[in-house]
């Protein structure tokens, strides 16, 4: 994961020789609401020495560090980051200005999770430092580091589309059924009779077959067959 991260980092060091500093926004460096993210894969291990590494960090980058988020004896692929998810609920809540971590592997899960995380972060206007990567998105790299994870991101969701299509294709050449299963012959002729012996409105004959028989029918499936019906009525 961090030779990826590594990669895409130096792939922008020829379009940003030039470019000036800048800070996000205009909030202050001593007024931002600064965040850090420690990880520990077992109890027994101690995080301080990524936590003294960020303090260090933090003072000589002017930063006030005013929340700590810890996961302790919590493995880096472990889906449950109880201090990871409330670390991203506060920045999609913009309470937290920027985001303070010691390593990619300790806040990442995988690389295509940091894409992800970055993405956001870059969508929120979240400043992402790591430490030890030497990796600070308020520079103008960072900046275009953006760019590119923004363009992973959208890869690898593409990819992910373009795996579903495939394998919804391979399963409908085997002959096996893809997406809801087929509305039994019964409930069709009861949709039939409905429309055909009633008035009722599609979300009304929706609800009573719900009711009826307990039979949770699309709703295009008994606007369908309503509007077979009545046309030839």
């Amino acid at each position: 994961m961090d030779t990826v991260c590594r990669l895409a980092y130096r792939s922008c060091l020829s379009a940003t020789r030039s470019a000036s500093d800048h800070r996000w926004g205009s909030v202050p460096l001593t007024l931002m609401k600064t965040a850090a993210y420690l990880r520990v894969s077992t109890a027994e291990q101690d995080e301080a020495l990524q936590r003294q590494g960020i303090i260090r960090f933090a003072e000589h980058a002017d930063l006030n560090v005013t929340d700590w988020y810890c996961d302790k004896g919590v493995s880096g692929r472990e889906e449950e980051r109880p201090a990871l998810d409330d670390l991203m609920e506060a920045a999609r809540q913009r309470a937290i200005d920027c985001v303070v971590v010691w390593k990619f592997d300790r806040f990442a899960r995988s690389a295509s999770h940091l894409i992800r995380a970055l993405d956001e972060f870059n969508h929120l206007g979240i400043r992402f430092v790591s430490v030890q990567d030497n990796i600070d998105t308020d520079s103008p790299m960072g900046k275009a580091m953006f760019t590119i994870i923004g363009a992973m991101a959208e890869l690898e969701s593409s990819l992910i589309s373009e795996r579903v299509q495939a394998g919804m294709q391979a399963a409908k050449e085997e002959g096996t059924h893809v997406g809801r299963p087929p509305t039994p012959d019964e409930t069709i002729q009861e949709i039939e009779r409905l429309a055909g012996e009633t008035d009722l409105s599609i979300r009304k004959i929706k609800k009573a077959l719900k009711e009826t028989r307990n039979e949770d029918v699309s709703r295009g499936v008994v606007g369908r067959v309503v509007k077979e019906v009545r046309s030839e009525g």
